[in-house]
């Protein structure tokens, strides 16, 4: 079988990014917080604990003093920057650029709606790190939301600022931004430019995957998607692939590869999220070869 893995998976630049400033701050220090998982990739947070990368939560900060701590790329609420000055921590900042832009971006929009008497809502997922950094933007008064039974949360008597998580899908925002539409003209006779703004606020980077990844799903007769399960972009990206190519799978390593899916198949592609590291891709790509020159050899 040819094996080929997607160039175009792997970290995006942001988590690119956080990783190197963790390792180039270790060789200097035996050990590193980090404040929440550096990486939605179990295997990867496992490899850095290894190095001295050490995971806390909000609540273990709190408790901290005199020391260094990571702010990975989804970014940190203003609550978090408080506390760092209050126990003196010393805060090595790797919030993604496009991260620290939107949540500019949300603070603003929420001065401007809290003079108006207006909302703001955020279509992404609730707890989800990134997410957490915006609403700390709005006080946390912003709206969360992700399901359609979640458009029931907004006010549509006032007037509604719409951003996105930057990793959610496109399609999932345009959608919720016409039901939005719908709503405010069903509620208000019709729509004004100053009741809505919209503001598709999605990294480029992140969504150019999705036609990326289906050209790519399209041209193999299987496709191993590889990704940490708790990696919301990463179901994402395989619903993808799996709406291009019905042999699709979803795997976190190479352990959990399945020799029947390969039977009668020529060509494998391999595939993840933005979360999913380059080096765990290809160390599921020498299973797939090793566990094909098996099967080689015993026919």
């Amino acid at each position: 079988m040819k094996v080929t893995i997607d160039q175009n998976s792997g970290y995006c630049f942001g988590v690119e990014f956080a990783i190197q400033m963790a390792e180039d701050e270790m060789e200097e220090s035996d050990n590193l917080y980090c404040l929440g998982d550096i990486v939605h990739n179990d295997m990867e947070v496992q490899r850095l604990h290894k190095k001295g990368l050490r995971i806390i939560s909000r609540e273990d900060l709190e408790n901290l003093r005199d020391c260094k701590v990571l702010i990975r790329a989804h970014g940190e609420p203003p609550a978090t920057y408080q506390t760092a000055l209050t126990n003196n921590i010393e805060l090595i900042d790797a919030s993604c650029p496009v991260v620290l832009k939107l949540q500019n971006r949300v603070k603003n929009a929420f001065d401007q709606m809290e003079k108006a008497d207006g909302q703001i809502v955020i279509y992404g997922k609730p707890g989800h790190a990134e997410v957490i950094g915006i609403t700390g933007q709005t006080m946390g008064k912003a709206i969360i939301v992700m399901h359609d039974e979640d458009l029931n949360k907004i006010d549509y008597t006032k007037p509604v600022t719409l951003f996105s998580q930057t990793t959610k899908s496109t399609q999932g925002f345009y959608r919720i931004k016409a039901m939005i539409e719908e709503r405010l003209k069903e509620t208000n006779g019709e729509l004004e430019t100053a009741t809505f703004n919209a503001n598709d606020s999605i990294c480029r980077q992140v969504s150019n995957r999705e036609p990326q990844l289906q050209r790519f799903a399209q041209e193999q007769d299987v496709i191993i998607f590889v990704s940490s399960k708790k990696s919301s972009n990463g179901k994402a990206l395989f619903e993808v692939c799996r709406a291009a190519n019905q042999h699709s799978y979803f795997i976190a390593n190479e352990e959990e590869i399945q020799p029947e899916w390969f039977e009668g198949m020529t060509t494998v592609g391999i595939c993840g999220a933005t979360s999913t590291p380059m080096w765990l891709m290809e160390q599921v790509a020498n299973g797939i070869r090793t566990l094909d020159s098996k099967l080689v050899e015993t026919t």
